[in-house]
């Protein structure tokens, strides 16, 4: 296969956007083009990845869409629906269609316009992509899941509420240094849980979960542009080499699962990513993982390999994820506090991993970062893509 670099990146603020859906769309993925600087190349694909648009936004066939609005004719166009794994699986997929031949160049662009229906749509709308027959249709919510997941979690290894409220703390830190980020605002220990307001300020959802255990519901778009390696070096830019990418599903219903606290689709996917890219999760400089829910950074964490099972939590209280430790983790401010518009999601995730590459990052720079890895988390892990990406020279 031929290697493949990523050479522009872009996106859009996230939080609740007035734009519509297709102008979301087309400014990440202009902001993303600019920035790659491409000249007289053209672009041979564009792959949009999407959850919702056809039925929040009523509208389908959208990166034909953002083709004409681009005017890239006659440029190959798809969109890629994996819930919110969607914008990894999109990121996949323009890879392969470079790595085959089959393209010199490709878009790929990921939008969720939500906050156009009320909070209880959009908490069904998430929902419909947990098992139709064993879960759906009995009222189950991802909050649900993640709370019985949260439950059990602790109970086997000591994880607290403080534990929670450490991963809301770090992130919400980390996104007032993201000027993209829907949440700017700085959270306390004892504003969120010690306090006698934080009974007000932070109420349960689907305990032991809160709401500052929960990411917010955002609009956004991101874009990157991947090309040949041969393309990107004579347009003279920073390489950033997509190493690795792994997939793998687990059961769609999660009460089938041998054991419920193992996320075994995050670990399968992990370790195909680190194989493709020949390099361990000691490799690492710098990850953005799926904090939907502040437990599932924790568990992640563990899953792909950076800590041992029921380490996690410790090595955040002994400040090892921070910006300033040895692995930081979600330095982007994650889906917890930059906000989480689901067919965005993971490629925002790859769009700050590459401005963390080239040194790009502002205020939440992490030094000499050279390996990252990200974990975009479809379904409740029952489709999971994990992707390394490393910095050449």
């Amino acid at each position: 296969m031929r290697p493949v670099a990523v050479i522009g990146a872009g996106m859009t603020k996230f939080g609740r956007s007035e734009w519509p859906l297709l102008k979301l769309m087309n400014v990440a993925s202009l902001a993303a083009l600019n920035d790659a600087n491409l000249g007289d190349v053209k672009v041979d694909g564009v792959v949009v990845a999407n959850m919702g648009a056809a039925r929040l936004n009523k509208q389908t066939a959208i990166a034909s869409a953002l083709v004409d609005r681009l005017n890239l004719f006659p440029a190959m166009a798809e969109s890629v629906e994996n819930g919110p794994a969607s914008g990894a699986s999109a990121f996949k997929v323009g890879y392969q269609a470079i790595a085959s031949g089959m393209a010199d160049v490709v878009l790929v662009t990921g939008v969720e316009m939500m906050r156009a229906v009320n909070n209880l749509e959009v908490t069904d709308f998430v929902a419909s992509l947990s098992h139709p027959e064993a879960e759906y249709i009995y009222g189950v919510t991802l909050p649900g899941l993640a709370g019985m997941f949260a439950r059990l979690y602790m109970e086997r290894y000591g994880v607290t509420r403080e534990h929670l409220a450490m991963v809301a703390i770090k992130n919400h830190a980390n996104a007032m240094k993201n000027p993209y980020a829907h949440i700017h605002q700085t959270v306390t220990m004892e504003g969120i849980l010690t306090a006698p307001e934080a009974v007000v300020n932070n109420p349960p959802i689907a305990e032991p979960l809160h709401m500052f255990d929960c990411c917010p519901v955002s609009d956004g778009a991101a874009a990157v542009v991947l090309a040949t390696q041969e393309i990107a070096e004579k347009l003279g830019r920073q390489v950033v080499r997509v190493a690795g990418i792994g997939q793998a599903t687990d059961t769609h219903a999660v009460h089938e699962r041998p054991d419920p606290t193992e996320l075994t689709a995050v670990r399968l996917a992990a370790q195909r990513a680190f194989s493709m890219a020949s390099l361990t999760p000691q490799d690492i400089d710098v990850a953005e993982l799926h904090d939907a829910f502040t437990i599932l950074e924790i568990a992640e964490s563990e899953e792909v390999g950076f800590f041992k099972k029921g380490e996690g939590h410790k090595a955040l209280a002994e400040g090892v994820t921070s910006l300033g430790g040895k692995l930081p983790i979600n330095p982007s401010g994650g889906l917890k506090a930059k906000g989480h518009p689901v067919g965005a999601t993971g490629v925002a995730q790859l769009v700050e991993l590459t401005w963390q590459l080239r040194g790009e990052a502002g205020e939440r720079q992490v030094e000499n970062a050279k390996n990252a890895f990200a974990c975009n988390f479809g379904g409740f892990g029952n489709n999971v893509v994990a992707t390394v990406l490393t910095r050449e020279g």
